[in-house]
C-alpha cells in the first residue's frame, strides 16, 4: 500500500466550495451554480487522473493511503482520520464525481428559475463530499462521519422546497427511517472495537478469522440494518417514494445512482466481515430477494413517473443486495449492477425531468401519451436506459443483472432454485412495468389537455442524457468483457481466490433472463396498447390497492412501531412524573415539612431558648445518671 498527500483533496474542494457558497451570500447568486459546477468536475478530473495512475501500478501497490491527522486517541482507542483508495472505493468515487457532475450541469438549467439555485448547488457539493467520505475512509469511524453526512445533505436537498408541508414531511421522514439504520452502524462499530480492539478495514480483516462466529454474526447483521436504511431495503424501504419530493436532480443524484448504493458498498466493503458469518449473508441474501420484488410490484402500480422509477430504484437495489449476500460469487457482479445502474437510471431520472419540464411539471404519466414525437431525443435516450434495465442485450442490463441471475442459480440446491427463481421473476415485472412506463409516457394518443405545449428541454438538460445513455449502452459490456471487473476487485473481495461451481450453464441463463424479459414486455404491450383512461380506475382488486399504497409499508410500520411506540412513550412519561417526580417531589415534601416544625420553634424569645436550654440540659443529666447506674 502506497503513502499519498493528494487524496484529501478529492474531499476537500467540494466540501470548501460548498461552505464557500453557503457563507458567500446573495452576491454569489450570478455565478455560484457555475463555481459549484467548475468544482464538482475538477473533482472528476482527479479521480481519472488517480484511476489511470492505479491502472499503471502492479496489482500490489494500487491501494494508496493518506493520514490525514491523529483523529482520536484515548487509552487503547486510536483512530486517524485517514483515507483509502484501492479498486472498489475507485469505481465509487468515479461514479460520484462524474455522475455529480453530469448532474450539475443538467441542473444549471433545470433550476435556473429557483431564487435558492445557489444555496441547491451548495448542497449538492456538501453531498458529494460526505459521499467521498463515506467511500475513501479507511476505517468504520471515518465511513460512519461520511455515512452522517450523506444523511444531512439527503434530508436538507429532499426538502429543498419545504414551503410544502409535504416535502418537509417527506424530508423528515427520510431522516427519521435511516437514523434507525444508523444505529446498526454504530453498534458494529462499537461491537468491533470491543472484540478486535481497532476499528479500521486492514485490523479487522485481519483478526476475522479467529474471531468467535456470534461476534461476526452480531457485527454482520448489525451491517446489514445500516444498509437496509441507507439503501431503501425490507424492512426500512419506506422513506425512497416519498423523497421524490426533492428537485429531479436530487432523485437522480442521490436515489439512483449513489447514496442508496451506499448500503451495497458497505456490504461489499466489509465482505471479509460477512464471509466469517454465514447466517448474516444468508440475510443480505433473503433481504434482497423479498426488497427485489417489493420494489417491482410497488412499481407495476404507480402512475407517478418519479415515484414508479423510486420503486424501480428499490428493486434494483435488491438485485445488489441479493449479489452481495451470495459472497466471493456475487460481490463482484453486485458492484457491477451498481455501476451500470448509475447510468440507466440516472439517465432515466433526469429523463423523467425533462418530461416534467416539457409537460409544466406534471407527473401522472395516464397525463402524458405519444410525447415520442414532441420529445424526440428526451424520449430516445430514456428507451436506451428502458432497455437497459430490463435487459436487452447488448445494453447494460443484459450484462449486469443476467449475471446476478446466474450466481443465485449456481447457489445449487434448493437455495440456488428459489432464489435464482425470485431472480427471474423480478426480471418478468421489471420488464412489464418498464414498458408500461414508457408506453404511458412516450407512445399512444397523447392525453394532455389543450393547454399543454409539449417540447424538448435545453441543451444543458438533454446533454447529459446523451452522455447517460451511451453508458446505458456500453457500460455492461466493457465491465463485463474479458472479466474486467472481476479481476479488478479480487484483491479486494476475493483474495481467497474462491472457486465457483456452476450448476448452470450461461447460456440456460441467458435463455431464462431473455425469456422473462419478453413475457413482461408482451403482457404489458398487449394491457396497454389500447387507449389508458386519464384517472385510474377506482375499481380495481385488493392487490392492486395495496400496490398503490406501497404494500401497506406506511400502514405497518404506524401499526407495528409507531402506535407501540407511542404507547411505550405515553407509559414512560406517566412513570416519570407518578414515581420518579413522585419521588423527588416527596423528598422536598418531607424537607418542607421538617422545615415548618423547625421554624415553630425558632420564635426569637430569649426566654424561649432559655428554657430549651434547661430542657435539654436535665434530659444530658437523666440520660448521663441512667447510663451510669
Amino acid at each position: 500500500m502506497l503513502e499519498s498527500e493528494t487524496l484529501v483533496v478529492l474531499i476537500a474542494l467540494p466540501l470548501f466550495s460548498s461552505g464557500f457558497l453557503l457563507l458567500a451570500g446573495r452576491k454569489a447568486d450570478k455565478w455560484g451554480h457555475l463555481f459549484a459546477t467548475a468544482i464538482a468536475g475538477s473533482t472528476f478530473l482527479l479521480a481519472m487522473i488517480e484511476m489511470f495512475a492505479m491502472v499503471g501500478r502492479e496489482e500490489a501497490n494500487r491501494a494508496l493511503y493518506q493520514k490525514v491527522f491523529t483523529w482520536i486517541s484515548v487509552g487503547s482507542f486510536n483512530v486517524d482520520a485517514a483515507l483509502l483508495l484501492d479498486q472498489l472505493s475507485i469505481c465509487f468515487v468515479l461514479l460520484i464525481t462524474g455522475v455529480g457532475t453530469l448532474i450539475h450541469i443538467y441542473s444549471i438549467s433545470y433550476m435556473s428559475h429557483d431564487p435558492d439555485r445557489r444555496r441547491f448547488f451548495a448542497y449538492l457539493n456538501l453531498f458529494i463530499a460526505a459521499m467521498l467520505l463515506l467511500v475513501l475512509g479507511d476505517s468504520y469511524l471515518n465511513l460512519y462521519v461520511g455515512w452522517e453526512g450523506v444523511g444531512l445533505a439527503s434530508y436538507l436537498l429532499i426538502g429543498f422546497w419545504n414551503k410544502k408541508p409535504e416535502y418537509a414531511t417527506a424530508a423528515k421522514k427520510a431522516f427519521v427511517v435511516n437514523r434507525i439504520g444508523d444505529l446498526g452502524l454504530s453498534i458494529a462499530i462499537m461491537v468491533a472495537f470491543a472484540v478486535f480492539g481497532t476499528v479500521t478495514f486492514k485490523g479487522i480483516e485481519e483478526q476475522a478469522n479467529s474471531a468467535s462466529q456470534g461476534a461476526m454474526v452480531a457485527i454482520g447483521f448489525a451491517l446489514l440494518l445500516a444498509a437496509v436504511g441507507k439503501s431503501a431495503q425490507f424492512p426500512l424501504q419506506s422513506w425512497l417514494g416519498d423523497a421524490m419530493a426533492g428537485p429531479t436532480p436530487v432523485s437522480a443524484l442521490i436515489h439512483a445512482a449513489t447514496m442508496v448504493t451506499a448500503g451495497v458498498y458497505l456490504i461489499v466493503r466489509s465482505n471479509f466481515v460477512f464471509d466469517n458469518a454465514p447466517i448474516a449473508q444468508f440475510a443480505v441474501v433473503i433481504v434482497g430477494a423479498i426488497t427485489l420484488l417489493f420494489g417491482a410490484i410497488i412499481g407495476m402500480a404507480k402512475d407517478d413517473i418519479k415515484k414508479a422509477l423510486a420503486a424501480s430504484t428499490m428493486s434494483q437495489i435488491g438485485y445488489m443486495i441479493l449479489a452481495a449476500g451470495l459472497g466471493p460469487i456475487g460481490y463482484a457482479f453486485a458492484i457491477m449492477h451498481l455501476l451500470t445502474h448509475g447510468f440507466f437510471k440516472a439517465g432515466m431520472f433526469l429523463g423523467a425531468g425533462s418530461v416534467m419540464h416539457g409537460m409544466s411539471d406534471e407527473v401522472n404519466m395516464r397525463r402524458y401519451g405519444g410525447l415520442a414525437r414532441y420529445m424526440p431525443i428526451t424520449t430516445i435516450t430514456f428507451g436506451f436506459g428502458y432497455l437497459a434495465i430490463i435487459g436487452v442485450p447488448p445494453f447494460a442490463g443484459f450484462y449486469s443483472k443476467d449475471k446476478i441471475i446466474e450466481a443465485a442459480f449456481n447457489l445449487g440446491g434448493a437455495k440456488g432454485i428459489v432464489f435464482g427463481s425470485i431472480t427471474l421473476l423480478g426480471a418478468v415485472i421489471t420488464a412489464f412495468y418498464m414498458t408500461r412506463l414508457f408506453m404511458m409516457t412516450f407512445l399512444g394518443k397523447k392525453r394532455w389537455s389543450e393547454g399543454q405545449r409539449p417540447h424538448e428541454s435545453p441543451f444543458l438538460i438533454w446533454a447529459p442524457m446523451v452522455i447517460l445513455s451511451l453508458g446505458s449502452i456500453g457500460s455492461g459490456f466493457l465491465l463485463y468483457s474479458g472479466k474486467r471487473l472481476e479481476y479488478w476487485l479480487k484483491p479486494v473481495v476475493d483474495k481467497g481466490g474462491h472457486k465457483h461451481e456452476e450448476f448452470i450453464s450461461h447460456a440456460t441463463v441467458t435463455t431464462m433472463a431473455l425469456t422473462a424479459v419478453l413475457i413482461g414486455v408482451a403482457i404489458a404491450i398487449a394491457k396497454y396498447r389500447k387507449d389508458i383512461p386519464i384517472e385510474a380506475p377506482e375499481k380495481v382488486s385488493i392487490f392492486t390497492r395495496a400496490a398503490r399504497k406501497d404494500l401497506m409499508q406506511d400502514q405497518i410500520n404506524e401499526t407495528l412501531f409507531m402506535r407501540p411506540g407511542l404507547a411505550i412513550t405515553s407509559t414512560l412519561v406517566k412513570t416519570d412524573e407518578k414515581v420518579i417526580d413522585g419521588l423527588v417531589r416527596g423528598v422536598a415534601q418531607v424537607s418542607l415539612g421538617s422545615a415548618k416544625g423547625l421554624r415553630r420553634i425558632q420564635s426569637g424569645y430569649i426566654r424561649n431558648y432559655a428554657l430549651l436550654i434547661l430542657i435539654g440540659a436535665a434530659a444530658l443529666i437523666a440520660a448521663i445518671w441512667v447510663v451510669t447506674l
